[in-house]
């Protein structure tokens, strides 16, 4: 499955208001909340598995990309969405540069190798400087889309 699946124009925050690591977390999963994504019910706890992860180690992986990431008892499907800051974000990240692309995502409890597939697909995918750039570039949730849809990345697949 290609990351282009697993999100939507609703999944996408084009200009995230947050300017700190945790605010950015929660303003990702408010979005999902809103968007009806994430059942209202299950926002505390998801925030709260969110935290216990980044309380291990930051995810921010450096080259301005993070992948906040966490199991969840009470999904069926891997949720996903994908923010952008402008101006960047303290995330803590592993190289100490500010994040300025944020892909959150919610995975089953029960599929813990679909976890590590789709953890490592996009970790490689946002290596690409000219990802990045397209992801900068884009004026339109449209765009994005069609950056994670880029001919090129058909080999990058996530969960496969």
């Amino acid at each position: 499955m290609k990351l282009s699946k697993l999100l939507t124009a609703d999944q996408i925050v084009l200009d995230m208001k947050s300017e700190q690591h945790w605010p950015a977390i929660v303003e990702l999963v408010d979005h999902l909340v809103n968007q009806q994504r994430l059942p209202q019910e299950y926002r505390e706890s998801t925030l709260d598995a969110l935290k216990t992860r980044e309380e291990m180690i930051s995810t921010g992986v450096g080259a301005g990309v993070a992948i906040p990431h966490t199991f969840l008892d009470h999904i069926e499907n891997v949720t996903a969405i994908f923010g952008r800051s402008v101006t960047g974000i303290d995330f803590e990240s592993l190289d100490q540069t500010p994040v300025h692309f944020i892909i959150l995502f919610l995975v089953p409890q029960k599929n813990y190798q679909l976890h590590l597939h789709t953890l490592a697909a996009i970790a490689k995918m946002f290596a690409r400087s000219e990802i990045r750039q397209c992801l900068h570039d884009a004026t339109s949730a449209e765009q994005i889309l069609a950056a994670f849809d880029c001919k090129s990345l058909q080999t990058t697949e996530v969960g496969a």
